[in-house]
C-alpha cells in the first residue's frame, strides 16, 4: 500500500504518517511545504525509515504534484495540507484561500489525471481522502450535534476556505467519478501541536508563568479529540469509507474553554508545581471576532458503519498531552522562539500586532 500524505509534517498529518508507517507498515510519501507550523522534527520517528520518504513541495505547485504522483504512484491520497489557525486567517486570509482552496483544486485535478490513467482494478481501489473540520458547520446552540447532513455555515476566513475545499472535493467525485471521501473532525489535541492553539499554548504559558488568556468569558464549547484517535479514524475512513460519503470524527468530549484551561492548571499544579498555583495566571481578554459558541460532533456514522471508537477520554488524553510537553522541550523550544504566544487575529489595524 502506497499512501501520499499532504501536510504530513504538521500536527495531525505527522500523527497519520507515524501511524501508517510504524503501525500499518505502509509505504508513505509525505508532501509538505514546511511553513511555520510544519517541522521535520515531528517526523523524527520515521526519519530514515525504509518505508518513508519526504518531499518538500507546495500543493499549489502543479508540476511538483504531477511529478510526485508520477514517481510515487500512490494507491491512496490523504490530503491534510492546510492553513488552519482561525486567528491567523482573520488578518491573513489570502494564504488560507491559496492553500486551502487553490491547493486543494490543484491536488484534486492532478489526482484525477493519475486515477484516470490507472488499470481498472487499481482505479476501483484508489481513494482520495479530503480531511476537513467541523468549523464549516458554523455555530451550535446549547443543544444538538453536527451531523453529516448539517448545512454549511462558516464564520471565519479559515472555515470558509475549508468549506470551499470540501465542496470542490465532493464536486470532483460527483462530476468526474474520482473516489473521494470527506472527513470533518472536531478540535484535535495531543503531542507535536504547534503552540499557537489553545491547549499547547496554555501548557507552555503555564510552564513559563505567563498569562493564560481566555477569549470572552471562556464559555465557548469544543468537542476534543485526541490526535492519535483521529489518525486511526482517518486510516479507517481511507480504507473502508464509501466514495462520495462524509464521515464526522469527534471525541464526544465537550468542554468549555475555561474548563479546559482549569484542567490544565490542575495537572500543572501536580506535575510542575514550581510555577503554581497556575489558575492565578488566568486572564480574560476581548473575544475573537466571529467566535463560534459551540461545536459538537455526532460520530455515529463512523462508529456504526466503520466500527471506530475513540480510545482516549479527555481526562486521559489531556494528561498524556501535558506530560508530553513537559518531557519534550527539545521539540517545542525552537518553535517557541519563532512564536512567543502573543495574540493573533486582532482586527482594526489591518495588520497583525
Amino acid at each position: 500500500m502506497r499512501v501520499l500524505v499532504t501536510g504530513g509534517a504538521g500536527f495531525i498529518g505527522s500523527a497519520v504518517v507515524r501511524h501508517l508507517v510504524l503501525v500499518k507498515g505502509y509505504e508513505v510519501l509525505t508532501v509538505d511545504k514546511l511553513t511555520y507550523a510544519g517541522t521535520l522534527t515531528s517526523l523524527y520517528k520515521v526519519d530514515g525509515h525504509p518505508l518513508h520518504r519526504f518531499l518538500r513541495a507546495d500543493i499549489c505547485d502543479r508540476s511538483a504534484m504531477v511529478e510526485a504522483f508520477a514517481s510515487f504512484r500512490p494507491d491512496r491520497v490523504m490530503h491534510l495540507a492546510a492553513e488552519s489557525h482561525v486567528d491567523r486567517s482573520i488578518t491573513g486570509a489570502r494564504d488560507f484561500v491559496e492553500t486551502n482552496v487553490i491547493g486543494t483544486f490543484t491536488l484534486l485535478d492532478v489526482a484525477r489525471n493519475h486515477w484516470e490513467g490507472l488499470p481498472a482494478v487499481d482505479r476501483a481501489a484508489f481513494r482520495f481522502l479530503h480531511v476537513s473540520t467541523d468549523e464549516v458547520y458554523g455555530s451550535l446552540g446549547a443543544d444538538g450535534l453536527f451531523t453529516e447532513a448539517t448545512a454549511y455555515d462558516p464564520s471565519s476566513p479559515y472555515s470558509a476556505s475549508k468549506a470551499a475545499s470540501d465542496h470542490l472535493a465532493k464536486a470532483w467525485q460527483r462530476t468526474y467519478g474520482l473516489p473521494v471521501v470527506v472527513s470533518n473532525c472536531s478540535n484535535n489535541y495531543g503531542p507535536y501541536h504547534f503552540p499557537e492553539k489553545l491547549i499547547p499554548l496554555m501548557i507552555l504559558n503555564a510552564l513559563e508563568a505567563k498569562p493564560l488568556t481566555i477569549y470572552g468569558d471562556g464559555a465557548n464549547i469544543r468537542d476534543w479529540l485526541y490526535v492519535e484517535d483521529h489518525a486511526r479514524a482517518l486510516d479507517l475512513i481511507a480504507e473502508r469509507g464509501r466514495p462520495g460519503q462524509t464521515y464526522n470524527v469527534g471525541g464526544r468530549n465537550e468542554r468549555r474553554n475555561l474548563d479546559v484551561v482549569q484542567h490544565i492548571c490542575t495537572l500543572m499544579d501536580a506535575l510542575h508545581p514550581q510555577s503554581g498555583p497556575h489558575e492565578r495566571h488566568i486572564a480574560f481578554v476581548e473575544d475573537r471576532p466571529g467566535h463560534d459558541a459551540r461545536y459538537a460532533i455526532d460520530a455515529t456514522r463512523l462508529e456504526t458503519e466503520l466500527g471506530w471508537r475513540a480510545e482516549e477520554t479527555f481526562e486521559t488524553g489531556i494528561e498524556k498531552t501535558v506530560r508530553w510537553y513537559l518531557e519534550n522541550e527539545w521539540w517545542w523550544a525552537p518553535l517557541r522562539q519563532g512564536y512567543d504566544g502573543r495574540r493573533l487575529g486582532l482586527v482594526g489595524t489591518g495588520r497583525e500586532p
